[in-house]
């Protein structure tokens, strides 16, 4: 159901149901575009981010009939700020109930790598965590907090490492919280119910599928899902192909849908496209990074970008490759206080979750992805074209992606007016039952039963 053909079915209907004057089976098309597949068009056809959104908005409601185009850089904000307000809530339980004893431990260990000595052994277990003077067990289930975004990561933890779904956030990705908010708050704007939308998400990743498909996702009341479809970054150049049109001289429509992350310039009347500061993976990292430094230690002098922009208060290490890295924040007697760290492939990724499993893993924040280079390396995403990028390998051309993402001007979640307005219009209490149902969302292990494996329904 995930792909072209379904999308087709539903423009099909519609044309039908507008013939018949059947108004109640019309469907309004909603089609949400990630930046990271923007970037990939972008980098290929030597475009900018914004000239790539118009183009597209051109194409898909001039060519395929769609009525609305949605960037999901715009709920981006939605997620960076329901990750960083639960990281911040779990940070004050951890220390709560004797992560101080632990935080102990981790600068004893980096006081001994800092002098080349043997590490330190904490007496911290899996699954335990450590003992208090009262030689009572500490609660294990806050620290780490892992990234929640790929899709890829969230299906090999759930069939494979059941025990570290409770330290998984909770906020929603930003594909599933645009899915929400077209599905709930648009629709309302509209006077449409949820399952009289069609929605399509464009992302790097094919396993955004199965996150689409869900069963946390679906909307029983209307029997519909938040996000309908998702198709890859490939399969958009695909439609383009069979439709024979170059997405080069395709014309560039006005963007005048306000769910996007763009503003008119009021001195030269021109668009403006806005992103989010940090890697192509979402800026979850280093946003959530910045804001804990501020609201739990009082610290502001913290880059949106540490990775491009020095600070005496941040130290970055690249680890044994460059998709390991290390950030950690120093207070003002040189302490380390935060300690976040990358992990992109899946090599990385079972060395992350040995250590969280074993007591070992000494990170407050881990941003887990399943690719390397994150998503602007997705496997749905764009090779390299003709000309000068058709002879570049792999990893330049990753590169080129990852700095064309990078390239609009980074605007924090909470400097954006439009999201402050909506969250406030949308969700009211954001620690309130309605922003838990809309914006958050659980993860389950899957267990094989190898007993009667001819037994299975599918």
């Amino acid at each position: 159901m995930q792909s072209k053909d379904e999308l087709f079915k539903v423009l099909a209907n519609n044309k039908e149901a507008l013939k018949e004057n059947r108004p109640q089976d019309y469907r309004t098309v909603v089609i949400s575009i990630s930046p990271q597949s923007r970037a990939s068009f972008a980098a290929k056809y030597n475009l900018s981010p914004l000239q790539v959104h118009r183009k597209l908005v051109y194409f898909f409601k001039n060519h395929l009939g769609a009525h609305h185009v949605f960037d999901t850089a715009f709920t981006q904000d939605l997620s960076l700020a329901e990750a960083s307000r639960e990281f911040i809530d779990r940070f004050k339980h951890y220390m709560e109930n004797g992560g101080d004893i632990l935080e102990a431990a981790k600068q004893e260990v980096d006081k001994a790598n800092d002098e080349d000595k043997p590490k330190v052994r904490t007496r911290r277990r899996a699954g335990a965590g450590a003992r208090n003077d009262k030689n009572k067990e500490l609660p294990n289930e806050y620290m780490p907090m892992l990234a929640s975004s790929c899709s890829g990561w969230i299906c090999y933890a759930e069939k494979t490492h059941g025990e570290v779904l409770p330290l998984i956030t909770s906020a929603k990705s930003p594909q599933q919280m645009m899915g929400s908010l077209v599905k709930d708050y648009f629709a309302k704007k509209i006077g449409r119910l949820p399952h009289q939308i069609y929605h399509v998400c464009i992302m790097p990743c094919f396993d955004k599928k199965l996150e689409a498909s869900r069963p946390d996702f679906y909307v029983e009341e209307y029997d519909t899902r938040e996000v309908d479809c998702v198709l890859a970054t490939i399969e958009i150049e695909n439609l383009l192909k069979e439709q024979d049109l170059d997405f080069s001289t395709l014309p560039e429509a006005v963007i005048d849908d306000i769910i996007n992350k763009i503003k008119v310039d009021p001195t030269t009347g021109e668009e403006v496209l806005y992103g989010i500061a940090g890697s192509s993976s979402g800026g979850a990292l280093e946003y959530i990074f910045a804001r804990a430094a501020l609201e739990l230690f009082n610290i502001a002098d913290v880059p949106a970008d540490p990775l491009t922009t020095e600070s005496p208060r941040v130290i970055v290490k690249t680890g044994k490759n460059s998709d390991v890295k290390e950030y950690l924040l120093v207070n003002e007697e040189g302490k380390v206080v935060l300690r976040f760290a990358t992990a992109y492939g899946f090599r990385n990724i079972q060395n992350i979750v040995r250590k969280v499993k074993s007591g070992k893993c000494v990170y407050h924040y881990v941003e887990v992805m399943a690719c390397p280079g994150g998503c602007a390396n997705g496997g749905g995403q764009l090779p390299p074209g003709d000309g000068e990028t058709k002879i570049m390998n792999a990893k330049d051309w990753v590169v080129q992606v990852e700095n064309i993402y990078r390239s609009p001007e980074g605007v924090k979640p909470e400097d954006n007016e439009v999201i402050k307005a909506i969250y406030s219009d949308w969700i009211g209490n954001p620690s309130g039952e309605r922003a838990k149902r809309l914006l958050r969302t659980q993860y389950h292990a899957v267990t094989n039963n190898f007993a009667n494996p001819l037994a299975t329904k599918w």
